[in-house]
């Protein structure tokens, strides 16, 4: 089972070091690629007052978190729902730098010690889209994400926001990828020696595609070509053609 978290936090600032501490974070669960719809997210009392500019960004006052549980009441639950996940973050070293803060306060140790690995998805984009914008709302309008609603920053719309990007930017990555871990083959599954097949020898019948599968096909093509910024290959072997 492939199970994964996509996890977002808003801060009173930008320095865990100075003391910016976590007020709010949100996390939403994708196992075998299907999202669950298990979401996990709380407020919360950050014992400290807000900076202004970051209260400009998230819209969460002193006021309303002031009710709020503390993030060492909450430790349990984050630590418990994100634990052997792998967990996809934008900006991952802001979110985890704030993390680490909060469970060396909690003797928690890291972040990275309770989940199976961390995936940087704005790594990701600057990878598949060089030179061009890519927070989150760059990223929601170059694949056609709605977006409309986000006017603030919150982290559980945004971990949302961001599960239905990623899903985009991977699409058609589980395709390509052969499991090897059955039982079949030997104890333990593992690499498999096949025997190689002459299929010159078999006559295989052609099947055409309905007209229903191929305007399907169409559109998963433009799906991609969308999703790579318009550099799939085969519009110019087309052309070739």
């Amino acid at each position: 089972m492939s199970r994964q978290i996509f996890l977002d936090t808003e801060t009173t600032g930008l320095s865990p070091e100075s003391g910016d501490r976590v007020i709010e974070i949100g996390c939403v669960e994708m196992v075998n690629r299907r999202l669950t719809g298990k979401h996990l997210h709380f407020y919360i009392n950050p014992e400290r007052p807000n900076h202004e500019d970051a209260v400009r960004i998230h819209g969460l006052t002193d006021e309303f978190l002031a009710d709020k549980p503390v993030f060492a009441t909450l430790v349990d639950q984050i630590l418990d729902y994100c634990r052997g996940a792998e967990v996809i973050i934008h900006n991952a070293a802001f979110d985890i730098g704030f993390l680490n803060a909060e469970l060396a306060r909690c003797g928690k140790g890291k972040f990275t010690d309770h989940v199976d690995g961390v995936i940087d998805s704005l790594l990701m984009a600057r990878e598949m889209f060089p030179g061009k914008s890519n927070s989150l709302d760059a990223l929601c309008k170059r694949l056609e994400v709605d977006n409309t609603h986000r006017t603030l920053h919150g982290a559980l719309m945004d971990a949302e926001l961001l599960a239905t990007v990623f899903i985009n930017m991977t699409r058609g990555q589980d395709a390509l990828l052969v499991d090897t871990d059955g039982d079949e083959g030997g104890e333990g599954g593992g690499t498999q020696e096949l025997e190689a097949v002459d299929f010159s020898t078999f006559d295989l019948p052609v099947i055409e595609p309905s007209a229903e599968e191929a305007e399907a096909f169409e559109k998963a093509l433009l799906d991609i070509d969308k999703a790579s910024g318009g550099k799939s290959l085969w519009k110019s072997l087309e052309a070739v053609l």
